[in-house]
């Protein structure tokens, strides 16, 4: 035997201390129904707020209500009469008549079918301000060139709006700009070592003579051979990404030795740094200037150990004939 179904029956009376205002407000915002509506229930017809309830259900409705200001009472459900809320199969029944009834959209940007409405309730957008801007990028494209598929309103733009850099730096002796490599920094210097020796020796052979022309030139060869070296120094520095401005470091003692030999043995940046891009690769005449610089005081450590025992061999061979 099927228990017995109970409905919640509501003739438009209140409970004791409890105002009619505040009674309606109070059933609108269970009911989550409009003032109008709820009017209707106070004119004096019963009416079957909620039916085919278990006994259970029915008394959480009657002390819902009761509590609401609502005089109401629990009665058997035999037979159906007017209620305000209608029971959960009529509710999905109407659902399902609502939607079949309702017009269908296609979202214009995800594809999703759903009942028309302003808002996709897939991806969220504003169908009426989607097509707006899709209609403000159309008018504002250029002509569309003869390509295979169409281009996204979404892609990042494809113009090249960065600096085109070389891809080596200029070479020029002249100026703290640009970078050089170790090899071509040991070059550059034997280069200018070869270059300023005759010059030097020269220059003090007309200096002995007292002119004051050839020792005014001489000065300024010296300059010139400080400055050259300044510009290969910083542009070696430039080639490790460091500043110029350490060159000063070399004016330190001790450490400025350090510094130098640091110089020489640090590798550059590789590709790209702040001062500009990669030295070119290093020719045969540099290959061949660097190695005859890292020589030269090999030769000279060689030569000093190695002229003060000949000059004791000949010494000692001039005694020996003498006796």
């Amino acid at each position: 035997m099927n228990p017995p179904r109970y409905k919640i029956v509501f003739d438009g009376q209140l409970m004791p201390e409890a105002s009619l205002e505040m009674v309606k407000t109070n059933l609108a915002r269970l009911f989550k129904s409009d003032l109008a509506r709820i009017d209707s229930l106070f004119s004096g017809t019963p009416v079957a707020l909620k039916r085919d309830l278990g006994e259970g259900e029915a008394e959480q409705y009657l002390t819902a209500l009761q509590r609401a200001g609502a005089k109401v009472r629990k009665e058997l459900d035999q037979a159906a009469s007017l209620s305000l809320v209608p029971t959960e199969a009529e509710t999905v029944q109407a659902e399902q008549v609502k939607q079949a009834a309702a017009p269908h959209m296609t979202c214009p940007k995800c594809g999703h079918e759903q009942a028309k409405a302003a808002e996709c309730s897939a991806c969220g957008i504003i169908i009426e301000k989607y097509l707006a801007r899709q209609a403000q990028l159309t008018e504002a494209a250029p002509a569309p060139a003869a390509v295979a598929t169409a281009a996204s309103p979404y892609a990042p733009p494809q113009a090249n709006v960065a600096e085109q850099l070389p891809q080596y730096s200029e070479l020029k002796v002249l100026g703290v700009s640009g970078r050089i490599g170790r090899v071509r920094y040991l070059g550059w210097l034997m280069a200018m070592t070869l270059c300023f020796i005759p010059i030097m020796l020269i220059g003090t052979g007309i200096a002995a003579m007292s002119s004051t022309l050839a020792i005014l030139a001489l000065g300024i060869v010296s300059i010139a051979a400080v400055v050259i070296g300044i510009f290969i120094g910083v542009q070696r520095l430039h080639d490790i990404g460091w500043s110029g401005w350490l060159l000063l470091v070399h004016l330190i003692p001790v450490v400025g030795s350090v510094f130098a030999l640091l110089m020489l043995i640090i590798p550059g940046t590789q590709g790209v740094n702040r001062y500009g891009p990669p030295p070119p690769p290093n020719s045969t005449a540099v290959k061949i200037l660097a190695w005859l610089f890292l020589l030269v005081p090999v030769t000279g450590i060689i030569a000093a150990i190695a002229l003060p025992q000949y000059q004791g061999y000949v010494e000692r061979a001039a005694e020996y004939q003498e006796r």
